[in-house]
C-alpha cells in the first residue's frame, strides 16, 4: 500500500478519535460555557457600576486639576461638576430601571434626616440624590460605613458628594448649617442579610433618633420598591453572616442588574416631638418605612413581576 494511502487513513482515525472525544465531553463543555455565561451576565452589572464609579472620580480629578479649584468639596464651585455627575446618574436610572421619584414634596425646606431601607447595592439612593440635585439643586448628606473610606481612589468623589462617616457631631454641624443628613440604620447588614421579603435589619440602632431629637428636625421615611429585585445576595448567609461580624467589611458579592422598575417613596414627616422618647421614635420611623414597603411592594418580592412593571405605565400613587 503507497505511503500516501497509509498517511490518509492515520489522518481520518485521528479526527474519529477526536470527534469522539469531543462527543463524550461536549456535554462538560456546554455546561461548563452556561455556567461562565450567566456568572458573566449576573455580576457584570454591579462590576460596571462599580467602574462607573471609579470613573466619576476621575472626571473630578480631571475638572480639578483644569479649573485649580481648591475650594471645599462642599462649595458651591463644584455644582457645575455635580451637575454633570447628576445628568449621567440620572440617564443612566431613566434607561436601565425607568427610575421614578415620588413624594419629594414630602421633604422640609430647612434641615431634617432622612431615614431608608438599604438595598444589596444602593444604587437607587444615587439615582435619588442625582434627581434631588437635578430637581431642586439641594445636596443631601449621606452617612456611610466606615468601609467605604477605606476604598481606595475615592476621596473627592465622596468629598463633593457629601458622603461622610457621620459622628454625631458631624451630623448635628450639617443640620446646623440646613443640610438635608440621610442614613440607613441597618447599613451594611442590612444590605448582606436583608431579603426579598424586606425586613428591617436595623439590631439596636439609635443614634439617627438621639440626633433628630439634639437637633429638633424632623424624620422622613425613604424606601425604593423593587430594588432587592434589581440587585441581590447570595442565599449562603451563615459563613458570610460570621465573617463579617468578624471583620466589618462586606464579603459578601451582589448579583443581578436586572432592569426592574425602580420607584423611590419619600414618605411623610415625622415631625420633631419633644415629648417623644429616643426608643418610641426609632419604633415610629421603622413603622414608617414598613408602611411604605407594606404599601408599595409585593412580598415577597418577585423579579418578574419587577420586571413586567418596566411596562406598566400608570402613575403610582
Amino acid at each position: 500500500m503507497p505511503m500516501a494511502d497509509l498517511s490518509s487513513i492515520v489522518c481520518i482515525l485521528e479526527e474519529w478519535t477526536v470527534v469522539e472525544y469531543l462527543k463524550k465531553y461536549l456535554i462538560y463543555v456546554v455546561i461548563a460555557s452556561l455556567t461562565m455565561s450567566a456568572i458573566v451576565f449576573f455580576f457584570i452589572v454591579p462590576l460596571t457600576i462599580v467602574f462607573f464609579i471609579y470613573l466619576t472620580n476621575i472626571l473630578l480629578l480631571m475638572h480639578q486639576g483644569n479649573s485649580d479649584i481648591e475650594a471645599n468639596p462642599l462649595s458651591d464651585v463644584w455644582d457645575s461638576a455635580r451637575k454633570t455627575i447628576a445628568s449621567f446618574w440620572d440617564v443612566y436610572a431613566r434607561i436601565w430601571h425607568g427610575y421614578e421619584l415620588h413624594g419629594v414634596e414630602n421633604l422640609p425646606e430647612g434641615p431634617g434626616i432622612l431615614v431608608y431601607y438599604h438595598g444589596a447595592i444602593p444604587i437607587d439612593y444615587l439615582y435619588f440624590l442625582s434627581r434631588l440635585f437635578l430637581w431642586k439643586k439641594r445636596l443631601c448628606l449621606s452617612v456611610a460605613d466606615h468601609f467605604v473610606f477605606r476604598l481606595p481612589g475615592l476621596k473627592l468623589l465622596l468629598g463633593v458628594t457629601g458622603i461622610m462617616p457621620g459622628t454625631r457631631e458631624e451630623c448635628l454641624i450639617a443640620l446646623k448649617n440646613g443640610y438635608l443628613v440621610s442614613i440607613s440604620p441597618g447599613g451594611v447588614r442590612e444590605a448582606l442579610f436583608s431579603d426579598e421579603s424586606y425586613q428591617l435589619v436595623w439590631g439596636n440602632r439609635k443614634g439617627f433618633a438621639r440626633v433628630a431629637l439634639d437637633a429638633k428636625v424632623p424624620i422622613i421615611p425613604m424606601y425604593t420598591q423593587n430594588v432587592r429585585e434589581g440587585y441581590r445576595m447570595l442565599k449562603e448567609r451563615r459563613f458570610f453572616r460570621w465573617l463579617y461580624e468578624s471583620t466589618r467589611l462586606p464579603f459578601t458579592p451582589p448579583y443581578g442588574g436586572l432592569p426592574v422598575k425602580f420607584r423611590t417613596y419619600i414618605g411623610e414627616q415625622i415631625p420633631y416631638d419633644p415629648n417623644i422618647t429616643t426608643d418610641e421614635l426609632v419604633e415610629k420611623t421603622k413603622t414608617a418605612i414598613q408602611a411604605l414597603i407594606s404599601k408599595h411592594q409585593t412580598i415577597p418580592g418577585s423579579i418578574w413581576k419587577a420586571l413586567l412593571e418596566r411596562f406598566d405605565k400608570r402613575k403610582s400613587d
